[in-house]
C-alpha cells in the first residue's frame, strides 16, 4: 500500500471517527439524561455539525466521503476508482467502531446509572439505539424501512452533488462542509422519525457491531425484525439513485458555451 493511499484511508477513518463520536455522543446525552439535556432538535443540530467537523478534518485528503454510500455513488457517477470503494468503506466502519467505543467509555457510568448495568436493546431501558438505528414499531422492514433509507440517502447524495458541482452554484471555498452539514440537519428534521435517518452504512454498522461485542449481544442484529441490514443495503441503493437523478435532471443539462461565447 502506497503512502498516499494509507493517508487517504487514515483520513477517512479519522473523519468518520469525528462524525460518529459527536453524533453518537449527542444521542447518549439525550437518552441517558432522559431528555433533560437535549431532545430531537439538539440531536439533529449536533449530527449536522458532526458531519461538518468530520468533513473539515478530512476533506483536504479525500474530499471527505465518510459514508460508503457516498463512496459508491462517486464510483458510479464521478469516476472514483472502484478498487478503493471497499477499503474506504472498511476505514469508515473502523472509524465509527472506535468512536462508539470512546462514547461508551466516556458515558459508561451514566449508562450504568440508567440501566443498572443490564444492557437492553429496546424498551424503556433500551440503550442500543444510542449507537445504531432501530425502526419505529409501525415501520415495516420492507418496503417501508427500505424506502425510508433509499429516499434519505438519495436526497443526501443529490444534495452533495449539487453543492460540490463547480458548474452549478457551489458553496463558497471552504464552506462546503458547512452546507453539507446543513443538508444532513435538514434530512434529520424532515425524515428522521421513521428510523433515525442512518443514511450511512458505516454510521450504523460500525456502532451496531460495537454494541454486539460490548454487552448488548446478538439481539442488536435480531431486533426490529432483523432491521440491521436495511441501513447497510438501502443507503447504497439510495446513494447511486440520488447521483443518477441529479445528473439526469441537472448535471447533464448545463448549457454548452461555444468558443464564440454562444450558449447552446
Amino acid at each position: 500500500m502506497s503512502r498516499g493511499y494509507s493517508r487517504e484511508l487514515l483520513a477517512e477513518f479519522f473523519g468518520t471517527f469525528i462524525l460518529i463520536v459527536f453524533g453518537v455522543g449527542v444521542v447518549a446525552q439525550v437518552v441517558l439524561s432522559r431528555g433533560t439535556a437535549g431532545g430531537f432538535l439538539s440531536i439533529n443540530i449536533a449530527w449536522g455539525l458532526a458531519v461538518t467537523m468530520g468533513c473539515y478534518v478530512s476533506a483536504g485528503v479525500t474530499g471527505a466521503h465518510l459514508n460508503p454510500a457516498v463512496t459508491l455513488a462517486l464510483a458510479a457517477h464521478r469516476h472514483f476508482p472502484w478498487g478503493k470503494v471497499l477499503p474506504y468503506a472498511l476505514a469508515q466502519i473502523a472509524g465509527a467502531f472506535v468512536a462508539s467505543a470512546v462514547v461508551f467509555v466516556t458515558y459508561h457510568e451514566a449508562l450504568t446509572a440508567f440501566d443498572g448495568g443490564v444492557r437492553h436493546v429496546l424498551g424503556a431501558q433500551g440503550t442500543a439505539g444510542i449507537w445504531a438505528t432501530y425502526p419505529q414499531p409501525f415501520l415495516s422492514t420492507f418496503p417501508g424501512g427500505f424506502i425510508d433509507q433509499v429516499v434519505g440517502t438519495a436526497l443526501l447524495v443529490a444534495g452533495i452533488f449539487g453543492i460540490t458541482d463547480s458548474r452549478n452554484s457551489p458553496a463558497p471555498a471552504g464552506l462546503a462542509p458547512v452546507v453539507v452539514g446543513l443538508l444532513v440537519l435538514l434530512i434529520g428534521a424532515t425524515f428522521g422519525f421513521n428510523s433515525g435517518y442512518a443514511i450511512n452504512p458505516a454510521r450504523d454498522f460500525g456502532p451496531r457491531l460495537f454494541t454486539f461485542v460490548a454487552g448488548w449481544g446478538g439481539e442488536v442484529f435480531r431486533a426490529g425484525n432483523m432491521w440491521w441490514w436495511v441501513p447497510v443495503v438501502a443507503p447504497c441503493v439510495g446513494g447511486v439513485l440520488g447521483g443518477w437523478v441529479y445528473d439526469a435532471l441537472v448535471g447533464d443539462r448545463f448549457p454548452v458555451r461555444q468558443p464564440s461565447g454562444e450558449v447552446i
